[in-house]
């Protein structure tokens, strides 16, 4: 996954708290019980933290209009930096306030959603969703048309001439889609583009993309804009072509693993971040971990020991959570994060590199 979206967290200079919180409101108890969670929460950070940080994050996590299954925070300096919704709570609840926010959770959960465009295509226009940068985001795109956008086929003299409007119409409607998509895919960098709705209107709007969300189109064949209509089967469809690219993206980068230039293990694929060398750096999912490593304030500056980050200029290096240090060099050096099986890694932690 690309790490563009949490990169302007390291723009600020922390310390950081850093918040997973089951935060689902099934009943009319719910609020009672986030705010009785959070309690428990931040008492565990009480005495080493930011007051006004963790103020914040209860402005958050208390407020009705923000209910969700669980929610990923982390502030810093008085003020929430990242508020992510979880679709699903937490793998387990933390609090936590260090030099870094802890990410890996996150990341881990979230998995290797790209970034993608959802169209839901109709006569009037289109639904484009965009996804896998967190939260999703939703525009409806078309014209206001004062000319009928449905053919009667009632006759009469003037049928040929509104019938050709209603075509223009829908045209007009499909090339404004068109032009939302591409700019979204520009915009966002999204690698595939899911096009369901009305099987005439896709199909217009497929006509007017560009080239590079072109190349990205996969069709489905469900989704309508219909009030009331169930997304299900447009979703399913949808999440299946997102899967079966992230699968196969993830293959290619095995294949490339070891036959390649590649790092295995910690301590080489720290340098290799330390250097910039990193294209891809390769997690084990592995909750449990708890290496340390020592940073200084630039995102590429971490190493196993003190000494060699005071050999680089960095006068007072701080110990901090390896999975926490990787995240943040990988983000800055604008390297790419995948979660792979430890079996197919034979490490934790392994890079493809650069070179």
């Amino acid at each position: 996954m690309k790490l563009d979206a949490i990169r302007p967290l390291y723009d600020q200079p922390g310390p950081f708290a850093s918040v997973y919180l089951y935060a689902g409101r099934s009943d009319a108890s719910g609020a009672e019980e986030v705010a009785l969670r959070w309690r428990e929460l931040r008492g565990h950070l009480a005495g080493e933290s930011d007051g006004a940080s963790l103020d914040a994050i209860e402005e958050r996590v208390t407020d009705p209009g923000e209910a969700a299954p669980g929610r990923a925070l982390f502030a810093t300096h008085g003020q929430v930096a990242h508020d992510e919704a979880l679709p699903e709570p937490p793998r387990r609840e933390i609090a936590r306030w260090a030099a870094l926010p802890h990410l890996m959770p996150l990341l881990a959960q979230r998995g290797e959603s790209v970034p993608h465009v959802r169209v839901i295509a109709d006569h009037t226009g289109a639904d484009v969703i965009v996804a896998g940068q967190g939260a999703p985001r939703r525009t409806a795109v078309g014209e206001e048309q004062d000319w009928p956008l449905t053919k009667t086929g009632q006759g009469g003299w003037s049928q040929k001439r509104y019938e050709r409007g209603v075509e223009e119409t829908w045209e007009r409607n499909a090339i404004a889609v068109a032009e939302a998509v591409d700019d979204e895919v520009r915009r966002t960098g999204a690698e595939l583009v899911v096009v369901g709705g009305a099987p005439r209107s896709r199909a217009l709007v497929c006509e007017h993309l560009g080239a590079a969300a072109a190349e990205r189109v996969v069709m489905a064949e469900h989704g309508s804009r219909a009030e009331g209509a169930d997304p299900a089967a447009f979703e399913a469809a949808a999440d299946a072509a997102v899967d079966a690219l992230v699968e196969g993206r993830r293959a290619e980068l095995l294949d490339r693993y070891g036959v390649g230039p590649s790092s295995r293990g910690l301590d080489d694929t720290v340098a290799a971040l330390r250097d910039g060398r990193v294209e891809v750096l390769l997690i084990a999912d592995e909750q449990s971990a708890d290496d340390l490593l020592w940073i200084g304030e630039e995102g590429a500056q971490l190493a196993l020991e003190a000494g060699h980050l005071r050999a680089y200029g960095v006068a007072e290096p701080v110990r901090e959570r390896a999975d926490a240090a990787l995240v943040r060099a990988a983000a800055t050096t604008d390297a790419e994060l995948w979660f792979a099986g430890r079996d197919a890694l034979g490490t934790d932690v392994a890079a493809l590199l650069r070179y």
